[in-house]
């Protein structure tokens, strides 16, 4: 039995309101009021379900990310859901995660053992093995949104935050030691700019480095340790991060930075990671032919500044409350016909904002127009669009903007070009 007490009724009252905020934020109801996600146990638990809307949503932070990408010189990648258990066992995730990931897959084959994936990295290291590499080809930065499988227990699970698998926004560079640093600092450019964006604007860096009283829990000496947690150190204090150190919170493989963000409600949670990693090019024997004509290992950072779609999604719903910019909701607008005599006109419309680059549909729905309203409210729609005789006759649509009121007809032409302009500005805000 827990129990929680306040000095003074304000503190009390405070607490109250910040737990029924959060029920209203909760991405589960969110989730399922803005038609995103679902889960079914026909399916699975921990399996999530993504429906169209939330697939557009998903798909649109993944162009973002990916377009970011392209222009820091990423190659974009796709690997198998599976691999052989011969690779997690080189790589040290067998023996990491063979527990709490699912059941080794048997084949016809005598001996023939598989594992669904439970991390991206092992597929990259065999990627770049494919062809030799010398110095002028690094750094070599792979990309993959990589759906990824671990057996979490059933009481464990929670929504998208805790699930059995997703897809993480995985990337690997393969580096020079010289280049370490200047690697790990674009890497913390590119995780600061997507914050920026979707105004996670409260966060802290935190270094997380070996126990070193329990070394026996890492690969990898004390030697490439040392050099790895020191890149991170010198990275985060060049870039001007505010950080704290975290002992025991590392990788097996290597210290990462790990940036922990407050949402709306004052809540932490970890999202971007950077990871510095010696010992799995180690392990793999991945080499390159330096400048002196002779052989050596790259470095290899693994990060993903999403974390994991899943994750990420989550906690976007829940510090906006499902109030996304115009450029990320799946829903720009819904046209709202007052009868079955203006749907046709309302389908004209569509098409023309369609045509616009707009995205929305049609509340077709022998429902009155207020509670037509009332459901695009919940569904956290901006734009409401009214049809009828008046706005068919003169080729307009009546917009209602939602906590803003009805804002007055407009030609349908005029109210794309509004949308157009207001997503140019959200975007050019943070470029």
């Amino acid at each position: 039995m827990y129990a929680i007490t306040f000095p003074k009724k304000k503190d009390l009252d405070e607490y109250l309101a910040l737990l029924e905020e959060a029920k209203k934020r909760d991405h589960r109801k969110l989730g399922k009021d803005m038609e995103l996600f679902a889960f079914s146990q026909n399916v699975g638990a921990g399996l999530p379900l993504w429906l169209p809307k939330g697939t557009d949503l998903r798909k649109r932070l993944e162009n973002f990310l990916a377009d970011v990408q392209k222009r820091y010189g990423y190659l974009q990648v796709m690997t198998p859901h599976i691999g052989n258990v011969n690779l997690y066992k080189t790589s040290g995730h067998f023996q990491k995660y063979g527990k709490d990931s699912f059941q080794v897959i048997k084949t016809p084959n005598e001996g023939e053992e598989y594992m669904l994936k439970p991390m991206n990295c092992p597929h990259h290291c065999e990627i770049y093995r494919l062809m030799p590499k010398s110095y002028k080809d690094l750094p070599y930065r792979v990309a993959e949104f990589g759906t990824v499988y671990r057996y979490e227990m059933s009481g464990e699970l929670h929504g998208l935050t805790r699930v059995r698998s997703f897809t993480q926004d995985d990337a690997h560079i393969f580096c020079t030691p010289e280049q370490l640093k200047e690697e790990f600092c674009k890497v913390i450019d590119i995780i600061l700019y997507i914050f920026k964006t979707l105004k996670f604007e409260d966060y802290i860096a935190q270094v997380s480095l070996r126990d070193p009283s329990n070394k026996e829990k890492y690969i990898g000496s004390d030697d490439v340790w040392e050099k790895a947690e020191s890149a991170i150190i010198e990275a985060s204090a060049e870039k001007g991060l505010k950080t704290i150190t975290e002992l025991g919170e590392a990788a097996f493989y290597g210290p990462k930075l790990d940036f922990m963000v407050k949402d709306a409600l004052g809540r932490k949670w970890q999202l971007g990671t950077i990871q510095v990693d010696y010992n799995l090019p180690e392990r793999f024997q991945l080499e390159y032919i330096g400048s002196d004509n002779q052989k050596h290992r790259p470095v290899m950072i693994h990060r993903a500044p999403f974390g994991s779609m899943e994750r990420f999604v989550a906690v976007l719903l829940e510090h906006t409350a499902g109030e996304f910019p115009l450029w990320l909701t799946p829903d720009q607008f819904t046209i709202l016909p007052i009868s079955d005599k203006y749907e046709e006109y309302a389908q004209k419309v569509k098409r023309q904002l369609e045509e616009a680059g707009l995205r929305g549909g049609i509340d077709n729905r022998s429902e009155k127009t207020g509670k037509k309203v009332r459901d695009a409210e919940i569904k956290k729609i901006k734009y409401m669009l009214i049809v009828g005789e008046k706005e068919q006759a003169e080729g307009t649509v009546s917009v209602r903007v939602k906590y803003e009121g009805d804002k007055g007809a407009m030609p349908v032409a005029e109210f794309a070009q509004m949308v157009q302009n207001e997503v140019k500005a959200e975007l050019d805000a943070n470029a």
